[in-house]
């Protein structure tokens, strides 16, 4: 891999730090404004930023103390789809926004029915004159309760196969008609909920590409989060690592007992080989080198890793350390401070399978798309799924 950044003689290196010394107090609007909260995106949203360009900036910003604002679904899921299909209206009127964070998106996706089988989705959305009419359920939404706007898949035309007659819509989350009631999770916290649709008027104007395409523009979404869902701390791309357990270990004197040594070690391992599938990612990206599906490898992998780092953690903190962290964790507290929380994440580990695509889907795709593996046979006629 060659990952050896540029100088400070890198005119980027020098742009950004003259621009971060002209704005010391920069707020998250004035880094949308810049370009530099998401700069591989095109001008005027982003910067048209090459792989080493970002990398350069993240530095200096990193160095600066500098943290882009938090919309995870905006700027990383929803953000790319408008980017890839929206109007100019569309990109003009959401996108700076979304990226400065002062609009916090939400992504309406699953249903009851309808998980990781998304295109058998049954929200509906008929046309009536220059509105869509949407009646139906979502589930598992995170962020609905305070969205401003949602990505919405809907089922437009009932009469053609189920993956050519979804739609993709942006939905006004305050419309009439909308109902979010909240999912309390275990962990005790409000992240998730259910949404519902009653005869909700959505602005033909609303619609994302063209009509009955949708499912072409899900997959361009899920993509974007399947990698935002692989990166980072070891709950879904936030939270604690298996660097930051060594680093309370070693705080405490180590560890004694033998078999927690060699789990430990494991979970050390694990940690160290995706941070290199990461570093690989980057490394392909800039020699322009398509990634391919690393990402479904690295999100299968890190998933379990980090269900085994959190199980470990609460092994070792014992009944005492989970009393102690339940203490002050309740369905009102803050996620951003909550998240830190080894047995916030104990209890959260159990979801990161399934969430953003399970394992068993993560190794279908890389079964069938990277070692060009047979489709799942159906026993009943002797002939492949989907043939």
């Amino acid at each position: 891999m060659e990952l050896t950044l540029p100088g400070e003689n890198s005119p980027t290196r020098i742009w950004v730090k003259d621009w971060i010394k002209s704005n010391p107090n920069a707020t998250s609007k004035e880094l949308a404004q810049a370009g530099l909260v998401a700069p591989h995106w095109p001008k005027p949203y982003g910067l048209d930023a090459t792989p080493i360009d970002q990398l350069i900036i993240d530095e200096e910003l990193r160095g600066s103390g500098i943290k882009r604002p938090e919309n995870i679904i905006g700027i990383g899921w929803a953000g790319p789809t408008i980017l890839h299909a929206g109007t100019k209206e569309q990109k003009d009127r959401y996108l700076l926004p979304l990226l400065s964070g002062e609009e916090i998106w939400c992504q309406l996706f699953s249903e009851p029915d309808a998980g990781s089988d998304l295109a058998s989705l049954s929200t509906k959305a008929v046309q009536d004159g220059d509105d869509f009419i949407v009646n139906g359920q979502k589930i598992w939404t995170s962020m609905g309760h305070f969205a401003k706007f949602g990505i919405l898949l809907a089922r437009t035309n009932s009469d053609v196969p189920k993956h050519q007659g979804i739609s993709y819509f942006i939905l006004d989350m305050k419309s009439p008609g909308v109902r979010v009631t909240p999912i309390v999770d275990m962990t005790g916290m409000h992240t998730f909920n259910q949404v519902f649709f009653t005869d909700v008027r959505v602005p033909k104007d609303n619609l994302v590409g063209e009509l009955n395409k949708g499912w072409e523009l899900a997959k361009v979404t899920l993509a974007n989060e399947r990698v935002s869902l692989s990166s980072g701390g070891s709950l879904w791309g936030r939270g604690p690592t298996s660097r930051d357990l060594i680093d309370l270990l070693r705080m405490f004197g180590g560890v004694n007992d033998p078999l927690i040594r060699q789990r430990v070690a494991e979970i050390y391992s694990e940690g160290e080989i995706l941070k290199w599938l990461t570093l690989r990612q980057i490394s392909k990206a800039i020699k322009g080198a398509q990634p391919g599906y690393e990402s479904s490898v690295k999100k299968a992998l890190g998933d379990e890793h980090g269900q085994k780092l959190m199980n470990l953690a609460n092994d070792i903190a014992g009944m005492k350390g989970s009393l102690e962290s339940l203490a002050g964790i309740d369905s009102t507290s803050d996620l951003s401070s909550a998240i830190t929380s080894w047995y916030y994440g104990f209890l959260f580990s159990a979801a990161l399978t399934i969430g953003g695509g399970t394992s068993e889907v993560q190794r279908n795709i890389i079964a069938e798309r990277t070692f060009n593996l047979p489709k799942e046979f159906d026993a009943s006629s002797s002939k492949p799924f989907n043939s």
